[in-house]
């Protein structure tokens, strides 16, 4: 990512910084990376719930500690300079929640998948059979509405309802733990793939920084790595598909909420995806947050409120539009991930995520956790 990428605004981050054996908080001033990091204000979370995060991230003394475009470029996978800081994900006490089938495409590979059993070689055929039931007005039906539950009596009829169906366009939003807090990998990480799938996508999001009273301070750019062929098999093999070392990617930074940016960007906003195969494959694709079939304000509401509680608040994927079916390796395979993809997720206003696809079982081992962040922060007298 070149420096041109990084976005304007309040940026919120952390790293590893040499000197230091716990990560730091860091923001960008004039093409520096700055470290900010002070007692009290030592997590993201503390920040998000101080009730004031941009104006502290903005105004916060702190000190120089490299050059940007340096510190992205040594972010890449096996490419590390130990003497330079390197990114983690942008935020560390949060829940990670996910949401699920909220863009009609999706909804509708979702529904294939269902249907294929996870068996990518089905997944053609069934595309052209559910189309020619369903058609493709789903995207005008508002989830929950009279209309749509008119919609889903004909398709139970049809003997084509699913559940994926119900919670694309019934009352209810689908709300998954994407996995636990700090284990989350950053820019340029590797991201891991269950070595049983063999059928799997990227899905580019946005992901929004959600405090602890459901307040929405600010956004990043997410990869909500995705076994198809294991959530196909079943649904309640979600936490098999979703969660796995390495398998969720956020990044390079939170982008607060401010005067020029806030939530209304976000909902226009159009989001890249570009995967280079060391193979010479390439795909690319788009997903437009306009097109999103239930409002991240809903979203939030389904996530955190009386009904449940989140007090070091949460980030919230909010789903994809975007289910890659070009053909990869040959006519009707559709696509999979292989070893040493490339896939950049990008948007004018969040900048790029980059990350290499790995094996779960070859990427580095979450080893720094919770109880970790909050030892290191008690010795250096910074909680």
């Amino acid at each position: 990512m070149s420096v041109n990428e990084i976005p304007e605004g309040v940026l919120l981050g952390r790293a590893w910084v040499p000197g230091f054996d716990h990560p730091r908080i860091v923001t960008v001033r004039e093409g520096q990376l700055v470290d900010i990091t002070a007692r009290g204000m030592a997590t993201v979370r503390d920040i998000a719930e101080s009730g004031h995060a941009a104006e502290h991230v903005r105004t916060a003394p702190g000190r120089a500690v490299g050059e940007i475009g340096a510190i992205l470029d040594n972010a890449v996978a096996g490419r590390q300079v130990e003497t330079l800081p390197r990114l983690l994900a942008p935020i560390d006490l949060q829940a990670i929640k996910a949401s699920g089938v909220t863009f009609v495409v999706s909804l509708l590979e979702r529904v294939i998948e269902e249907q294929a059993r996870g068996d990518i070689s089905r997944a053609d055929a069934l595309r052209s059979e559910i189309l020619e039931l369903i058609g493709t007005d789903l995207s005008q039906l508002v989830p929950g509405s009279d209309a749509a539950m008119k919609v889903k009596a004909a398709l139970i009829e049809k003997g084509v309802w699913s559940q994926y169906l119900e919670v694309g366009i019934g009352p209810d939003a689908e709300i998954f733990t994407k996995g636990q807090p700090m284990s989350a990998v950053g820019h340029g990480a590797e991201v891991g793939l269950h070595p049983i799938s063999s059928w799997n996508n990227p899905e580019p999001e946005v992901a929004l920084l959600v405090t602890s009273k459901g307040e929405i301070i600010g956004a990043t750019l997410g990869n909500d790595v995705n076994l198809r062929d294991v959530e196909g098999r079943s649904a309640l093999l979600l936490g098999k598909a979703k969660d796995n070392n390495a398998s969720a990617s956020l990044g390079p930074f939170v982008r607060l909420f401010d005067g020029d940016f806030s939530l209304e960007t976000i909902k226009q906003a159009e989001i890249a995806l570009r995967v280079e195969g060391t193979d010479g494959f390439v795909l690319e694709g788009q997903s437009n947050m306009a097109q999103i079939s239930r409002t991240p304000e809903s979203l939030v509401a389904a996530t955190v409120g009386a009904h449940h509680q989140y007090p070091d608040g949460l980030v919230l994927y909010l789903g994809t539009m975007f289910a890659p079916v070009k053909d990869r390796d040959g006519a009707g395979k559709g696509f999979t991930h292989k070893l040493g993809d490339r896939v950049s997720i990008s948007t004018p206003s969040l900048g790029k995520l980059t990350n290499v696809v790995n094996l779960s079982t070859k990427c580095p081992p979450w080893t720094y956790g919770t109880s970790h962040l909050l030892r290191d922060l008690a010795r250096a007298n910074l909680l």
